[in-house]
C-alpha cells in the first residue's frame, strides 16, 4: 500500500480578478475550492493513475470535513486524525494573471494528536509498503517528526521525503528511499551554489553518502538529474506549455511511485515520473495518465558520469 503524510493540508480557495482594487470591494469572475497539500496532490495523482494510495496526517473543523468528503468524492482513501481547531484555507488570487497567496495559519496539534498519528502509522504500515513523507512540519509539533515516523516503520518500507530544512536533516540520516530537492533546496542545504552539472551530481551523491539511496534533483526548464545506486541520469522536459508550476514537483513524485508499482526499470521509472510532473505543468489542473502518457515519447534521458556531463 502506498501512504501519504499530510502534517498541514489546506483548503485551497482560488479567486479570479480581472482587476483587484487593493481597499475597495472586488467581486471574482471565477471562484473554486480544492483540498491541497503536497500529499494529498501526490495521491490525487496515483489517483488519475488508477493506483491508491491513503492519506495520513491532520484535519479539524468544517474545512477538514470538507478535504475528507472531496477525498472521498475523488476516491481517494483518507485515516485523518481529528483535532480541535480548524485545517487551515489558503487563498490564492489570480489578478489579470498576476498571482498572490494568503496562507492559512495552521491548526494547533496536541501531543496526543501527534502521538495517536505515530501510532497509527506504526499499526498500519506494512512490510514493501511505500509512504510518502512530504511538505512543512508545522510548529506544533517536534521538527524531527518525519524521523521519528521513519523509526517506527518496518525495515523495507521505502521513504519518499520531500521537505527541507531540519526536517529534511534529520529524515534523510534515517535513510529513505528517494529525496527530491530543486537547485535552490540543494544550495540551501548545503550552505553553497553549485554552478555545473559536476557539482550537482557530486551534491546528489553527498545527499547518498547521509542517507538517500536515489536522489532526484530538480532543474526546472533545465529538466533534471537521476541519481540511482549505480547509474546517474539526466533528463530533459518535454515540449509544451508552461501553465502552472504548482503541484509538478507532486505529481513527479507520483509518477515514480507508478514506476515502481508497475515494477518498471529505474530509467523508464524516472522518464515517467518526468512526464508526471510535465503533464501537470502543462495542465490547468493536476496530471492525468493519458496526458502524461502523451509526453513519453519526447522525453531524452542521457546516462552521464561525473566529469562527462
Amino acid at each position: 500500500m502506498i501512504y501519504t503524510i499530510n502534517f498541514n493540508p489546506a483548503v485551497d480557495y482560488y479567486l479570479s480578478f480581472d482587476k483587484f482594487n487593493q481597499g475597495e470591494l472586488n467581486f471574482p469572475t471565477n471562484d473554486y475550492k480544492l483540498p491541497g497539500g503536497k500529499g494529498i496532490n501526490v495521491s490525487k495523482v496515483l489517483k488519475n493513475y488508477n493506483v491508491d494510495s491513503t492519506c495520513f496526517g491532520f484535519l479539524g473543523g468544517f474545512t477538514g470535513e470538507f478535504i475528507d468528503t472531496k477525498l472521498k468524492e475523488y476516491g481517494v482513501f483518507s485515516s485523518f486524525i481529528r483535532v480541535k481547531d480548524d485545517t487551515r484555507i489558503n487563498i490564492k488570487i489570480n489578478n489579470n494573471g498576476l498571482e498572490s497567496e494568503i496562507a492559512g495559519i495552521a491548526p494547533k496539534i496536541t501531543s496526543k494528536n501527534y502521538l495517536d498519528l505515530i501510532q497509527h502509522i506504526k499499526s498500519q504500515l506494512k512490510e514493501n509498503d511505500i509512504i510518502v513523507l512530504s511538505g512543512s512540519v508545522p510548529s506544533s509539533i517536534p521538527e524531527d517528526a518525519y524521523a521519528q515516523i521513519i523509526e517506527v516503520l518496518p525495515k523495507s518500507v521505502r521513504v519518499i521525503l520531500d521537505t527541507r530544512g531540519s526536517a529534511f536533516d534529520s529524515a534523510l540520516k534515517k535513510g529513505v528511499f528517494l529525496v527530491k530537492p530543486n537547485k535552490d533546496e540543494l544550495r540551501e542545504y548545503f550552505k553553497r551554489d553549485f554552478n555545473t552539472i559536476d557539482d550537482l551530481i557530486n551534491g546528489g551523491k553527498e545527499l547518498q553518502s547521509l542517507g538517500a539511496k536515489n536522489v532526484i534533483i530538480s532543474l526546472g526548464k533545465e529538466g533534471s538529474i537521476f541519481i540511482s545506486e549505480d547509474k546517474i541520469y539526466k533528463g530533459g522536459i518535454p515540449k509544451g506549455n508552461l501553465i502552472s508550476s504548482v503541484g509538478a514537483g507532486d505529481s513527479m513524485i507520483a509518477g515514480f511511485i507508478y514506476g515502481l508499482v508497475k515494477n518498471f526499470p529505474l530509467e523508464e521509472t524516472y522518464k515517467f515520473s518526468i512526464a508526471s510532473g510535465s503533464a501537470t505543468a502543462f495542465s490547468k489542473g493536476l496530471a492525468t495518465y493519458e496526458k502524461t502518457n502523451s509526453l513519453l515519447s519526447d522525453i531524452i534521458i542521457k546516462n552521464i558520469e561525473v566529469g562527462k556531463s
